[in-house]
């Protein structure tokens, strides 16, 4: 394995099966075991309908455009550009783009081979 690597988000390809969500996974391509770099974009005013958490896993987000909110847990948190929000394994997470859409870049630690991440429901609020 080589001392560097680099990838272009924008050059690996769409995982996402959602419409209105564009989900690109860098850590193979960096071949890293313990650090994870993803993209993920939103259309405008898209709500997830799919949370997550996770066994292990830290992450953090990068608002890199537009704006939107993270449910984190059964709390709603705006989100700006250039806010990064850190985010403990067990907390289950969602997004909402605001009215421009939303990109985020992920950064996660180290994860098992297996994976660790726990899909569930949202529980957004009703207003």
């Amino acid at each position: 394995m080589s001392n560097y690597s680099k990838v272009n988000l924008l050059k690996v390809e769409n995982s996402s099966r959602n419409e209105g969500v564009e989900a690109r996974f860098a850590r193979k391509y960096l071949e890293s075991q313990d650090l994870g770099v993803s993209l993920f974009r939103y259309a405008p005013s898209y709500k997830s309908e799919t949370a997550h958490s996770h066994k292990v896993q830290e992450e953090a987000y990068f608002v890199a455009e537009g704006s939107g909110n993270i449910l984190l847990d059964d709390e709603v948190v705006q989100l700006e550009l250039w806010d990064v929000v850190r985010v403990a394994p067990e907390v289950v997470r969602a997004f909402e783009a605001g009215p421009e859409g939303l990109t985020i870049i992920a950064i996660g630690g180290p994860k098992p081979v297996d994976g660790d991440g726990v899909k569930q429901d949202p529980q957004w609020p009703t207003h």
